[in-house]
């Protein structure tokens, strides 16, 4: 045969065959999980995630969308969907699929996003997630694959379980009285303004099946036109963990699930969020450009010499370091550059650790998160001990203070010792020492534009005066950069009259 999917009978009269079936070319032809069952999926038999597989499938197939298909899945039984679905995979934690399938969707407008989880992933940790994404209207397609069960961890109460069934945590079965009443997720999200499109459906026999394919397939219509967020129930046999046969498990999600959860149309409309508050739905190149012909930046770009550069901002609470990592980030977008910025810090307010990642690209930025920054801007001495080995040879440290403690051997990087603490005291504030540092690093690397720091800043600090000293401090960091200065009188800072 040609296609080694079909599956075919051959006419004993004319000794040629006919396709009677096929697999859809949106699987991969082997499934590479396990290397002696490469033609075997992980799924009991009888399992309903078999079929619903087919019929997304299939969907996504006659609809065109494969190649423009991202599909994100948590941890459950589809933990592996990723092994048969030949589109864009994204693996994500427990019940946070509708929060990754939302960022991915806003950074990606053009693709189709499909969220595809059980129950005790839905319904359970990530019911905030399901609740918020809905709520607002995200263009996604969430296919909730309900079993009423934990089927890949033990066969626990899941929130969708029966009143009476007997389970794992549950042996003298779920008593509402002390383990509340199962969730019916798709009247719940029914009950939020934004959704465009909510049914339930079962696989329990072929007709239910067929209407299966057609919701399936109009959620995925649903994002393809931009009309909104998109959610399909499945009720879903699970003949292992409810030890069953296949054909008795597909019988009791008809006589025993559907009463319990109707199959209905919940909501099929336009959505009914105001134009100007829908989520952005423009490329992000497209935006940022915009950006810099709107404040005139198109001409004042640097020409980069970089093509990421990584800076780990560190120091107390209550010196600015999340602000200064937050303003060195909107530079670079002013710039047209990738940015990230990843901040951690501790419960207290002032006084507790804290520190932020800020990645400049000229690409996309893989990850937020970097082992050995290119630059360290150290605030206080607790932290120049604490991260200073992180950063490479060649790398750069910038150490508030006017020189370094006498035991500290220095990492085998520049370091560069700016007082921007007692700069800011005589410029008036102390609290503008975070600008000190930021004048001294775009002068030393001129990763940034000083002009367009000048912008940040005046879009930021409403405040004249505050204003003014950020604006002195700024050029105080350059110019003990470029002179080696004392913190004596300065020049003019640009921008500022």
């Amino acid at each position: 045969m040609a296609d080694e999917n079909k599956v075919a009978l051959m006419d004993a009269e004319t000794s040629t065959y006919t396709a009677v079936h096929s697999r859809s070319p949106v699987f991969y032809d082997l499934y590479e999980r396990k290397a002696d069952l490469k033609q075997q999926t992980h799924y009991c038999p009888g399992c309903g995630h078999g079929i619903a597989h087919k019929l997304i499938a299939e969907a996504l197939q006659d609809l065109g969308m494969q190649d423009s298909t991202i599909f994100v899945s948590p941890v459950g039984c589809s933990v592996f969907a990723y092994y048969y679905f030949d589109v864009g995979n994204v693996q994500v934690a427990h019940g946070r699929a509708p929060a990754a399938a939302t960022g991915i969707k806003r950074a990606c407008p053009d693709k189709i996003v499909i969220s595809y989880q059980g129950d005790g992933d839905l319904a359970a940790i990530g019911t905030a997630e399901i609740v918020h994404a809905a709520n607002r209207g995200e263009k996604i397609t969430v296919f909730f694959v309900n079993n009423a069960t934990y089927g890949m961890t033990g066969g626990q109460m899941a929130p969708t379980t029966l009143v009476g069934e007997k389970t794992t945590t549950t042996p003298w079965g779920r008593r509402p009285a002390n383990e509340g009443f199962p969730l019916h997720m798709s009247e719940l999200l029914a009950t939020l303004q934004a959704p465009a499109y909510i049914e339930r459906v079962a696989l329990c026999d072929n007709k239910n099946i067929m209407r299966a394919r057609r919701a399936i397939r109009k959620a995925l219509e649903v994002q393809r036109d931009g009309v909104g967020f998109s959610f399909v129930e499945i009720l879903s046999p699970c003949p292992t963990i409810w030890g069953k046969e296949p054909v008795e498990a597909r019988n009791w999600v008809l006589e025993k699930m559907v009463p319990e959860f109707p199959l209905a149309v919940f909501r099929d409309r336009k959505e009914q969020l105001p134009a100007n508050h829908a989520p952005p739905q423009r490329p992000a190149e497209e935006v940022l450009e915009t950006a810099r012909d709107a404040d005139g930046l198109a001409e004042s770009k640097l020409a980069q010499h970089f093509k990421q550069l990584t800076i780990n901002v560190a120091g107390f609470g209550g010196q600015g370091v999340l602000l200064l990592g937050q303003l060195l980030a909107e530079m670079g977008m002013s710039e047209g550059l990738e940015v990230s910025w990843l901040p951690s810090y501790g419960p207290e307010m002032r006084s507790g650790s804290a520190h932020c990642y800020v990645s400049l690209a000229q690409d996309r930025i893989g990850s937020p998160l970097t082992s050995h920054p290119d630059v360290l801007i150290t605030m206080n001495e607790l932290s120049l001990r604490k991260f200073a080995s992180q950063v490479p040879a060649g790398g750069l440290i910038f150490y508030n203070g006017k020189l370094l403690p006498s035991d500290f051997t220095p990492p085998d990087a520049q370091v560069l010792c700016i007082p921007a603490s007692e700069a800011a005291d005589k410029l008036g504030s102390a609290k503008a020492a975070n600008i000190v540092m930021m004048g001294a690093l775009l002068e030393e690397t001129r990763c940034l534009n000083s002009a367009t720091a000048v912008r940040v800043l005046e879009t930021k600090v409403k405040n004249r005066a505050l204003l003014e000293i950020d604006l002195w401090a700024l050029a105080a960091g350059r110019d003990f950069v470029e002179h080696q200065v004392n913190f004596g009188p300065v020049s003019q800072p640009d921008g500022f009259a």
